[in-house]
């Protein structure tokens, strides 16, 4: 493992907190106007349609059984429809199943990777399809950190490093569900309760995550945790894209821009080394639309390290990135936009977090059939994660995730298609 520099080659952003105090604590769930189940070929002539509402439908929000988890537990499949867009979420991981949603000519595809059922989910091959990762989304290093004086040993489930929360993260748990939308807005709420001791993380950890779907084509995920002692928390969502339709090939003609000025580079497990680089001149300069597979074959070294792109960017915010008349919860802010020249589809993430991880499917490598029964090859899909920085924890110098009794962990990440 390289040494890590003592200074950063690119100035760092200031740690910042984003917690809300309990007290007179009130939450707000992203909405939009009324629409209704999308239906291939609903829209005659195809065409652009931005986004824009279609008056008169009704969300919708439905459920079937899917299965059993390992433990006997029973799994369900909740459809979420608004629009001309619709979302199967599973309560096993809080796992998006599904995004089906019309190209430029009409046609409704499935825009992410999965299986096609519980099996592949529960199986230790899967790749965290679509999952919800916690306690602890990416990498901590040599799976240890220490926390007011106390450290902590983690399972090793990525070398030497702990990846995802560990081998039995939030994306290995069923969730409660409860359907909270209207006519309105789809939305699904799902609540998981860890506890002190679980994966080795401190504290027992309350989470509730909520999926909304606004007739906007406007998928929303709120995420709210609290706990009991000190510990570290970085809750994300890993789906898959392939704005093409799943199964239909590579991602690397997607065109990605991603509103970062600087990244943090990585040693040859992965782990950042406490730089925050420039990307000017380098293959991590997604500042202007970018082919994906433009530079992905550079012989760059960081690029070497991970097979392609799996690395977190340090996003351009405003100032600090928190609302205005507040100190604690951050502005949802424009992060990334991923476009497809072929179908037209556009994705545009919004986020309340520092970072974006890209991770373009480096590791696929055609033994897992997806929901299209088609194999899943290198670069069949990318995944963008918002986040905190990988190894947090362990590097006082990036944006903290310390979460404290009394406090309220708060993140939004918005998903917008149109065409």
């Amino acid at each position: 493992m390289p040494e890590r520099p003592s200074l950063p080659l690119f100035t760092a952003p200031a740690p910042r907190r984003r917690w809300l105090v309990v007290a007179g604590l009130s939450v707000a769930v992203l909405v939009g106007g009324a629409a209704g189940p999308a239906v291939a070929g609903d829209r005659p002539g195809g065409g652009h349609h931005g986004g824009w509402p279609h008056p008169g439908r009704d969300a919708s929000t439905t459920v079937e059984p899917f299965g059993t988890a390992p433990d006997g537990t029973p799994v369900e499949r909740w459809t979420l429809a608004n629009g001309d867009m619709t979302v199967r979420v599973l309560t096993w991981g809080g796992v998006i199943q599904t995004l089906e949603v019309p190209d430029r000519r009409g046609n409704v595809e499935n825009v992410v990777l999965g299986f096609p059922d519980l099996a592949g989910y529960v199986s230790d091959d899967d790749p965290y399809f679509g999952s919800l990762i916690g306690r602890y989304g990416n990498r901590i290093a040599g799976g240890s950190f220490t926390l007011d004086g106390t450290t902590y040993q983690l399972p090793q489930n990525d070398g030497p490093n702990t990846l995802h929360g560990g081998p039995q993260g939030f994306d290995d748990q069923v969730w409660t569900a409860t359907p909270v939308g209207d006519q309105d807005v789809a939305a699904l709420r799902l609540e998981l309760v860890s506890p002190a001791g679980d994966q080795g993380f401190p504290g027992t950890l309350t989470t509730a995550v909520t999926y909304s779907l606004d007739d906007r084509e406007r998928l929303s995920v709120h995420y709210e945790a609290t706990t009991d002692a000190p510990t570290v928390v970085n809750l994300t969502q890993h789906t898959y894209w392939n704005l093409s339709g799943e199964g239909s090939g590579t991602i690397y003609d997607h065109q990605l821009r991603i509103d970062a000025s600087a990244y943090t580079p990585v040693d040859e497990t992965l782990i950042p080394t406490g730089e925050i680089a420039p990307v000017e001149g380098t293959p991590f300069d997604f500042r202007r639309p970018t082919a994906i597979g433009e530079r992905i074959r550079e012989s760059d070294q960081q690029l070497l390290y991970g097979q392609g792109y799996d690395h977190n960017w340090v996003l351009d915010r405003e100032d600090d990135g928190a609302r205005p008349g507040s100190d604690a919860e951050d502005a949802l802010e424009e992060a990334a936009q991923l476009r497809d020249p072929e179908s037209g589809r556009r994705l545009t993430i919004s986020t309340t977090e520092p970072g974006l991880q890209f991770y373009s499917g480096n590791f696929l490598d055609g033994t897992l059939v997806g929901t299209s029964g088609r194999t899943y090859r290198q670069g069949d899909g990318l995944a963008l994660e918002t986040q905190h920085f990988p190894d947090s924890p362990n590097q006082p110098q990036f944006p903290s995730t310390v979460l404290r009794p009394g406090e309220v962990y708060d993140s939004t990440t918005v998903f917008e298609l149109d065409d």
